[in-house]
């Protein structure tokens, strides 16, 4: 509170003058941060430093090559997608220019299930039940919503229905 005291010399009085200052109850706005999760990322080919690398699940395949050092002058850069976000138990191989072997990133880790959120057309078609409607429906689904974040996402793709889910769950990994 502050007091002001005002001199009138017409009156000879003196006026005093309170002032309250208000302040209203700011609330605090606390955003629960969630940590993300630590994946597991093998980096081979030419990077400077091939390996397994621990970062957290929201990164990106760029990240982990910057992790791995870099790529090498021998490096064919333009086989990889930096922008992908990483998944746990991903192998990222980086070609070397000119070599036909093309870069990439492993869809299928290794016990052999397709992991539906990156596979491509082909490797979905080799699944149970799926043909080039279906997986090319899986993919659209997927570009269009995001990835999957459970099996039973499948669903909403039109044309997977609940006996089909059944066929794909031993053969496919989501995330």
């Amino acid at each position: 509170m502050a007091v002001f005291l005002f001199f009138n010399p017409d009156d000879n009085e003196n006026v005093v003058s309170q002032t309250k200052e208000i302040s209203e109850p700011q609330e605090k706005v606390v955003e629960e941060q969630v940590e993300p999760e630590i994946v597991m990322v093998d980096v081979k080919g030419e990077v400077t430093s091939p390996g397994v690398y621990e970062i957290a699940s929201d990164s990106r395949v760029n990240d982990v090559i910057q992790m791995a050092g870099g790529f090498t002058n021998e490096a064919d850069k333009t086989m990889v997608n930096l922008a992908q976000k990483v998944q746990d138990e991903m192998v990222i191989l980086i070609p070397e220019t000119g070599s036909e072997a093309s870069g990439s990133i492993t869809q299928s880790n290794g016990d052999g299930k397709v992991r539906i959120n990156y596979a491509e057309q082909s490797e979905i078609e080799t699944l149970n039940g799926i043909g080039p409607s279906k997986a090319e429906a899986i993919i659209q689904y997927r570009e269009e919503n995001g990835l999957f974040k459970s099996e039973e996402d499948l669903l909403n793709v039109p044309g997977v229905g609940e006996k089909t889910l059944e066929s794909l769950q031993e053969d496919i990994q989501v995330p």
